[in-house]
């Protein structure tokens, strides 16, 4: 994690040199040669190998057996007396390291070195097991990172000039060649080729890309050439992104962890009072001769720590996230893979989750005042001033047609509703057509006098507001977006907007709903749009017409109706209910940087269909803990007992011991291949 600790990003030297093709980051392998190449499994193995020599040794040479188990213990103990010495020194308690260390120079000061130097080993070795699950899933997300190159080549005047990512500017052409990384987040200007994005959305399968497709700093172009404009720093891309979240996991710790630590910090106090009253006391009240007391006192001080039932919840909740960020689904701490496994509903917003989010202008209706194409021209620049995917595709239909936009003033954001600017020194205001229902009911008869010209050129005389009213129900029947145009208060025109349902958005809700999990829609459309899309995605709540405090309170609502809610948004309308979810998870292609820096998961390819997989592993790495959580306390109540009814073997009861440690540990890293 050394980028991390200096705030950079290392680059591939391939990527940086143009070398040709590079492989993707392939994250969560499991091989001998990467437990290999860590220092502290290196450390145990040689304190084991040491073990073995002063064993072997002792039958020609007591003294020389004594030393390599001295050497033994210092090369397996060092790392875990440390943690346990700065615990002590700094939080002034004791920890189960201190426990260990104890219980093992216990054992050497009676004679048995090499049941000493077992217990060092084996709990040495447990130790490295979860260390280097841990180093494993930080690497899953955080190696990432190190794909992106530190350099890119700019077109300037017709020439390439080799500049840092960090002096790339939004609007600035780049070109990457065939088997080269992708310097930076920009669309495609010109070319096409198939990219390699599994780096960072988990897809296995190349994506295909041509002109005006999205791309991403990090992953592989494959065979063609592609000239990229830049839409994003080098700050602000994914991957800038992605550092955050990996800031954030690390300091995230699951409640169930928490209270491991609190409990194993009044446990080892109390097994320390245990041992040394059983060293002093045993001798006079149960008539144990010293040597007896003492060896039991050390064999209780093994059994009895809770080193297994301290490891068995991380390893299974950095499997987990791990698990989850080959997937694509990055989780910004062990708390959260602990709230997602408690679902009780899913609550989905429309626009950009449930659908795609790049919505077109099918209908543009025009009143007497305007002509429609300067309507769509002061619309178009109204909206320029606005990110929302439903502006966009106005701006879009105004460029498609090749209409000029005039200057906007005083541009301003209507929360919930829309957007207002002065055009021409007039105010117009675009958004939600419930005004229509406002002004029908203040008067019936009022004088629009309007023209309706849409794109098929039907026209149509329109007289009130029931006119309007009735033809926003036409389009709305239809499953579209309406929005009414108004200039000062008066009603001038009407846009209707389609989005187009995700292709795997009924396919998410379907598998959600098997796993028993309740599925909810929260949109800002009005009920007749949201019904439409409600039907052709399957899920069993709909509710319409919402501000961002509304879907707050039915995010309120349905946690203290069925539990907890996970809610999945990409705007900033969403961020308030993402931050009162039990879960809130952002999409991380579409979604708004405010949507993101409040959600506690990200979907980074965008795939719902996750969503229900997700479930299912923090599902299964709750009922590994709970099997850990129970072997362990199994185990050390069964070793306790019989130490005191009818005496346990040092040796055995190390083996016992800390085996049930190695044991929970392997147990939760199940998740590493649970597909």
């Amino acid at each position: 994690m050394e980028w991390l600790q200096k705030g950079t990003i290392k680059s591939t030297p391939s990527a940086d040199k143009g070398e040709g093709p590079q492989k993707p980051h392939q994250p969560g392998k499991w091989d001998l040669r990467s437990l290999l190449a860590n220092s502290e499994v290196l450390a145990v193995l040689g304190s084991g190998l040491l073990m073995l020599i002063a064993w072997i040794a002792g039958q020609w040479s007591e003294w020389l057996s004594v030393v390599l188990y001295v050497a033994s213990y210092t090369l397996g103990g060092w790392i875990k007396a440390k943690e346990g010495i700065q615990t002590l020194i700094k939080e002034r308690d004791l920890d189960v390291n201190l426990l260990m260390i104890a219980a093992a120079l216990g054992a050497a000061s009676i004679g048995y070195w090499g049941e000493g130097a077992m217990l060092i080993f084996i709990f040495a070795l447990s130790g490295a097991l979860e260390s280097y699950t841990m180093e494993r899933s930080r690497k899953d997300i955080s190696s990432l990172m190190e794909l992106q190159p530190e350099t890119a080549l700019r077109m300037e005047d017709g020439q390439t000039v080799s500049v840092s990512i960090r002096e790339l500017e939004i609007g600035d052409l780049i070109l990457v060649k065939p088997g080269e990384l992708i310097p930076a987040d920009g669309t495609v200007d010109r070319g096409g080729s198939s990219v390699n994005q599994a780096s960072i959305t988990g897809e296995s399968i190349p994506v295909d890309k041509a002109v005006g497709d999205p791309v991403f700093a990090g992953t592989l172009n494959g065979e063609g050439v592609l000239y990229i404009v830049v839409t994003q720093r080098a700050e602000e891309t994914l991957f800038a992104k992605i550092i955050k979240l990996v800031e954030e996991a690390e300091s995230e710790v699951p409640e169930s962890e928490r209270f491991i630590k609190r409990f194993e910090s009044i446990y080892a106090r109390v097994v320390v009072i245990v041992t040394v009253a059983l060293i002093g006391l045993a001798t006079p009240i149960l008539g144990w001769d010293w040597n007896t007391s003492f060896y039991k006192a050390m064999v209780f001080l093994v059994v009895a720590s809770p080193c297994a039932l301290v490891s068995s919840i991380m390893p299974a909740i950095l499997s987990a996230i791990s698990n989850r960020a080959r997937k694509g689904v990055l989780f910004k701490g062990g708390a959260h893979v602990e709230n997602m496994a408690r679902t009780a509903v899913v609550a989905f917003d429309k626009t950009g989750t449930l659908t795609i989010g790049s919505p077109k202008v099918t209908d543009f209706i025009a009143g007497d005042m305007l002509t429609r194409e300067e309507l769509l021209a002061i619309c178009a620049s109204v909206e320029s001033m606005s990110k929302h995917p439903l502006a966009l595709a106005i701006v879009n239909k105004a460029e498609e047609e090749g209409i000029e936009l005039f200057p906007a003033e005083n541009a301003q954001s209507i929360t919930g509703w829309g957007m207002q600017a002065e055009v021409q020194g007039k105010l117009w205001k675009i958004g939600k057509s419930d005004v229509l229902d406002r002004i029908k009911d203040t008067t019936s008869e009022t004088a629009l006098g309007a023209e309706m010209t849409d794109i098929a050129d039907h026209t149509k005389s329109l007289t009130d507001a029931s006119d309007w009213i009735a033809i926003r129900t036409r389009l709305e029947s239809e499953g579209k977006t309406v929005s009414v145009v108004l200039a000062g208060d008066t009603v001038v025109g009407m846009i209707a907007l389609q989005d187009t349902v995700r292709p795997q958005a009924a396919a998410a809700v379907k598998r959600l709903q098997q796993l028993g999990i309740k599925v909810a829609m929260l949109t800002g459309d009005r009920k007749a749009t949201a019904q439409v899309i409600a039907e052709q995605t399957g899920v069993d709540m709909v509710f319409s017409d919402l501000l961002p405090e509304d879907k707050v309170e039915h995010v309120k609502n349905l946690r203290e109706t069925y539990g907890h809610v996970v809610m999945i948004g990409d705007g900033v309308n969403d961020a308030p209910a993402l931050a009162t979810a039990t879960v809130g998870i952002g999409m991380g292609v579409t979604g708004s940087g405010t949507a993101l820096e409040v959600a506690d998961a990200v979907l980074m390819n965008d795939n719902i269909e996750e969503i229900a997989s997700t479930v299912k592993v923090a599902r299964k790495a709750q009922r590994i803990i709970k099997q850990n959580i129970t072997f362990a306390i199994a185990v050390i109540l069964t070793l306790i007992v019989t130490n005191f009814m009818s005496g346990v073997a040092l040796p055995l009861g190390v083996v016992g011991h800390e085996g049930s440690t190695i044991l929970v540990i392997l147990n939760g890293l199940r998740l590493l291949r649970t597909k």
